[in-house]
C-alpha cells in the first residue's frame, strides 16, 4: 500500500506533542508527514518553552519532512492574500504550501481554511 503525503498544519503537531491526538498520523506507516517552514517557528518560538519541551518538538520534527519556502509558494501566498484579505498571513502560507505542492492539510482549524479553492482538508 502506497503512503499518503500529507501536510500537517501546526495545532495538530500541538496537540500531538501534548496529549497524543492524531498518533494516527505521526505513527502510522501509511502517511508521510510535511511541515512547512511556518509551523517550524510557530512551534519552536513560543513564548515560555522550556528546553525539554523544545527537545521533543525537534525530535518529532525530525521525522517528519520539512518544506521550505520557495518561489512558487511565494508566489502563491501572494495571491492568496489578495484574494482572501482575512486569511491569516501564517495561515496563507500553510495553504499555499499545500496547494503548491499538492498534500492535502490536516487541522484542526478547517473554518480558517474553507475559504481557499481546491485545498483538500483533513481533520476535525
Amino acid at each position: 500500500m502506497a503512503k499518503v503525503s500529507v501536510l500537517v498544519d501546526t495545532d495538530v503537531f500541538i496537540d500531538y506533542l501534548n496529549n497524543g491526538r492524531f498518533s494516527s498520523v505521526f505513527d502510522s506507516s501509511h502517511f508521510s508527514v510535511y511541515y512547512s517552514i511556518v509551523t517550524r517557528k510557530e512551534l519552536l518560538t513560543k513564548l515560555g518553552l522550556r528546553e525539554a519541551e523544545r527537545e521533543a518538538i525537534v525530535a518529532e520534527l525530525s521525522r517528519c519532512r520539512l518544506i521550505n519556502l520557495s518561489d512558487a509558494i511565494t508566489a502563491r501566498y501572494c495571491n492568496l492574500r489578495r484574494q482572501h484579505p482575512s486569511l491569516d498571513k501564517a495561515d496563507a502560507l500553510i495553504a499555499a504550501t499545500a496547494l503548491v505542492k499538492r498534500l492535502p492539510l490536516v487541522t484542526r482549524n478547517k473554518r480558517h481554511f474553507r475559504i481557499v479553492e481546491d485545498l483538500p482538508l483533513f481533520g476535525e
